[in-house]
């Protein structure tokens, strides 16, 4: 068999009848291409491999669970990339989607990375903290609402799809789990840059509890801080209004 590891957070699916349903979320949209993250022990990888018509590949940085994989799963040999997520590069020179338990350590990174991606990524089914999860698919006003929400949103449409107890893991985890499907959103709001609509994102929930206008105070000339729009905080602000307000950034 194989060990479990602490240090990369490693909670491995046994619940077969979640295996079944991420699955079946996973096919409610036409899938070409599929890449796993942390496929593990391979509960899901299993019903993956099975899927009919499409070219599968699977990240693991684990060498133990990559050995494992490989003897319990022919079919995957050929198909395994012995890397962290976070280091390669897309796996597909044409667009395809993710899945994955993924790793709580890293899920907020794995996140920015699917941004980095951006447009080769056609849909993100993903097993995270569910207070993870919940952030991203926060709304303005809510006290969750933040960063990860804005930015992610400004590209994907983001659907809370179900809860996962703790006890579908082997080790069980401490929290709540839940599944979200992100899928593209098809025409982001009008920005100045990416770059731009990122530092202002940040700097503004970076001090959520200010203004808006002591919050990004460095960023904006003075004149245009004048606006009664900047007396707003951030959780207030639409996706839509951090982008408009992109083009009225110092240049």
């Amino acid at each position: 068999m194989y060990t479990l590891k602490k240090s990369l957070g490693q909670h491995f699916l046994k619940d077969e009848q979640i295996c079944r349903n991420i699955v079946t979320a996973l096919q409610e949209r036409p899938i070409t291409r599929l890449l796993e993250v942390g496929p593990g022990g391979g509960a899901l990888t299993k019903y993956l491999l099975q899927l009919p018509d499409i070219t599968f590949k699977a990240v693991e940085l684990d060498a133990e669970k990559v050995t494992y994989l490989e003897n319990t799963f022919p079919a995957i040999r050929g198909k395994l990339i012995h890397k962290s997520f976070l280091d390669i590069d897309p796996p597909f020179d044409e667009p395809f989607t993710l899945v994955g338990n993924f790793p709580y350590n890293i899920s907020t990174q794995i996140l920015f990375k699917v941004l980095d991606w951006d447009p080769m990524v056609e849909s993100v089914i993903g097993m995270f903290q569910k207070e993870v999860a919940q952030r991203v698919a926060a709304g303005p006003g809510s006290k969750i609402y933040g960063v990860t929400s804005v930015l992610i949103q400004a590209f994907y449409k983001v659907d809370y799809l179900f809860d996962v107890p703790p006890g579908a893991f082997n080790p069980p985890p401490k929290v709540m789990s839940g599944v979200i499907r992100l899928t593209p959103n098809g025409q982001p709001p009008a920005m100045r840059s990416r770059k731009d609509f990122r530092l202002l994102v940040k700097t503004a929930f970076n001090q959520r509890r200010k203004t808006l206008r002591n919050a990004v105070r460095g960023i904006f000339p003075p004149a245009v801080l004048e606006d009664d729009f900047f007396n707003k905080r951030a959780e207030q602000l639409s996706v839509d209004d951090f982008a408009a307000l992109t083009f009225k950034m110092n240049g």
